[in-house]
């Protein structure tokens, strides 16, 4: 039997950059609050430094920061037809385990998304007409708007130490920046990171074909900084260890050196690590939570920690499994469109070319996460006419390096042999002399993409895994053949002596490692009939339970998710703080 444990004003699950801003955001505000993480609590000085930080096999290969699916998974199939199975390895994305969360082996890609996405239904029936969007497609607007959200996107952006080049300010385009971005009240907090090579020559490439580089938003610092909360950040030492690791410097703008600390140093604040949540509790009438029901992983004890008010801040996946696992809003049901705990689940689509040159050296072992120039012209609706691809979404290229790794990273031309001496060779040649361009494109949501309960397969806990039914339908399948037609091009243009060519996905697969941008499954709305949260992230079921992460999305844009996942979190904050706790409603009406 669990034992139950005194009341709190509101218990967080999962402390990543959702957990972590509303832990402190709360706590300041007065609250008492409790945050619960699955994981282990790791620190900059004993688990990212040197030399021990810079352990491939550890980190990339044995993916000590990552959910570890022994314990948990989940099964994935293509369609309704196919039976599931569970994903035995980490492979197609990877989703942090411990505090701070996915955010500590991010590469720090940050994006404001714009009323684009925001209305994306009306917006496109409004351009391109009501049958142009298959029937299949399950868009819809998000309830929110790009002005509500800018100051938010101004507060995550400083609190993270994003690095940028502003190419919208105050409603003027500005040189050497996004022109397509929508339009900022202020400049990054800081100048971008310094340009390699490979993203200069895409540069020049582009700019010949008529198009807008521009340099990567990130959240690496390019210079030290203290952010407005006075969290301080070392400059990026263009180590070449970046995604899937810690920062050894400190410029890699994540929750564990932001946010969280500030909490944990809050009398109000709890952090209770190892703590694996398994239900949210409702009360009799179901219409309110009551708290969570945890295990202590270390030593199997049962706990139930009631609350005032529940905050999921889980990885998206996580969140979505809870809210099954919990029968907390009607399950999705493809086939009859009822329901919507688990609808619109969408991932990213995307292609690359590999391009090889004789005279170049681009010592790719030196870059950050952001060392890299985009184009975004095939994403902004007003540039990018969406009529002749017969396609809905769009995609942005970027070409640099990110975290070129020692054993990792053994760019061969097409033909070479998979090992053997000539293999060697050919890595031996090339390794200095390779780039690659790649395209980040969007999925737009449809009703056959979906998470349900799987009926065969448990956890460690014996509760059901989660069931993700994913595949890039027509749609997407047009916009990659699109995205990989113009990589191509550009690839081109840059006279490689080789290349190995952009193909478009035809279907996806677990394996390999593509993006950790995962979305949807408990999207917002207008209402209860087509969401399930509204535009504060609050259950239109459980008032006083909120769902953050980027499994509200109602579909996926090219851009990375972080940015507006940032956002919306103070945004439901200052909600919270501000409007809930004076009167604990509904904020929205139904």
């Amino acid at each position: 039997m669990a034992t139950k444990l005194p009341e709190v004003d509101a218990v967080v699950v999962g402390l990543g950059w959702t957990g972590g801003i509303l832990a402190k955001e709360l706590t300041q505000a007065g609250l008492k609050v409790v945050a619960l993480e699955r994981g282990p609590l790791r620190t900059p000085g004993s688990d990212y430094a040197l030399p021990g930080v810079r352990d491939e096999l550890r980190f990339v290969h044995r993916h000590d920061l990552m959910q570890n699916t022994a314990r948990d998974t989940l099964t994935v199939r293509n369609n309704i037809k196919q039976e599931a199975l569970p994903m035995r390895r980490l492979g197609s994305f990877l989703p942090g385990e411990g505090v701070g969360g996915s955010a500590i082996h991010w590469s720090g890609g940050t994006w404001r998304w714009t009323d684009m996405e925001f209305k994306i239904r009306s917006h496109y029936e409004e351009r391109y007409g009501k049958n142009f969007i298959p029937a299949d497609m399950t868009i819809q607007d998000w309830g929110i708007t790009y002005a509500e959200l800018e100051p938010y996107y101004d507060r995550f952006e400083k609190t993270a130490g994003v690095s940028g080049k502003a190419g919208n300010l105050r409603g003027k385009i500005q040189a050497g920046g996004n022109p397509f971005e929508a339009p900022r009240q202020n400049e990054y907090p800081m100048p971008p990171l310094k340009p390699i090579l490979a993203a200069e020559m895409f540069n020049a490439a582009t700019k010949n074909l008529g198009y807008h580089p521009f340099p990567r938003p990130n959240a690496n610092a390019s210079r030290a900084y203290t952010n407005p909360d006075g969290s301080r950040f070392g400059a990026c030492q263009y180590c070449g260890y970046c995604q899937r690791f810690g920062c050894e410097a400190n410029a890699k703008g994540s929750p564990h050196i932001t946010v969280i600390p500030i909490a944990m140093a809050n009398p109000n604040f709890e952090l209770r690590p190892h703590a694996w949540v398994t239900r949210v509790l409702k009360d009799s009438t179901g219409k309110r939570v009551t708290g969570v029901l945890y295990t202590n992983v270390l030593n199997g004890e049962e706990y139930e920690q009631p609350a005032n008010m529940v905050l999921l801040c889980a990885y998206a996946i996580n969140n979505v499994h809870l809210m099954l696992l919990s029968g907390i809003g009607q399950p999705y049901d493809p086939v009859s469109q009822k329901g919507v705990i688990g609808k619109n689940y969408s991932y990213q689509n995307g292609v690359n070319a590999r391009l090889f040159f004789e005279d170049k050296n681009f010592n790719p072992f030196m870059a950050a996460g952001g060392s890299s120039d985009l184009i975004d012209d095939f994403n902004a609706d007003w540039n990018f006419d969406r009529g002749p691809v017969g396609a809905l979404g769009g995609y942005n290229i970027s070409a640099g390096f990110n975290t070129a790794l020692p054993i990792g990273y053994r760019p061969v031309p097409p033909g070479t042999p998979a090992w053997g001496t000539q293999w060697k060779a050919a890595t031996a040649k090339w390794y200095q002399t390779a780039m690659g361009i790649n395209s980040s494109g969007s999925v737009m949501s449809n009703r056959y993409n979906y998470f349900d309960l799987d009926p065969t397969y448990k956890n460690a806990f014996g509760l059901p895994l989660m069931r993700m039914t994913f595949d890039y339908p027509e749609n997407e399948r047009k916009m990659g053949q699109h995205a990989a037609d113009t990589v191509n091009a550009i690839a081109k243009a840059m006279n490689p002596t080789r290349m190995a060519p952009a193909t478009s996905r035809s279907s996806w697969t677990v394996v390999p490692y593509q993006s950790t941008h995962n979305t949807g499954g408990t999207i917002m709305g207008t209402n209860p009939g087509n969401s399930a949260v509204n535009k504060y992230l609050q259950s239109w079921d459980c008032h006083n339970l909120f769902v953050v992460g980027a499994n509200v999305f109602p579909h996926n844009a090219a851009y990375q998710p972080t940015g507006l996942v940032g956002a919306l979190s103070y945004w439901t904050a200052d909600a919270i703080k501000n409007r809930y706790l004076k009167n604990p409603t509904q904020l929205v009406s139904a």
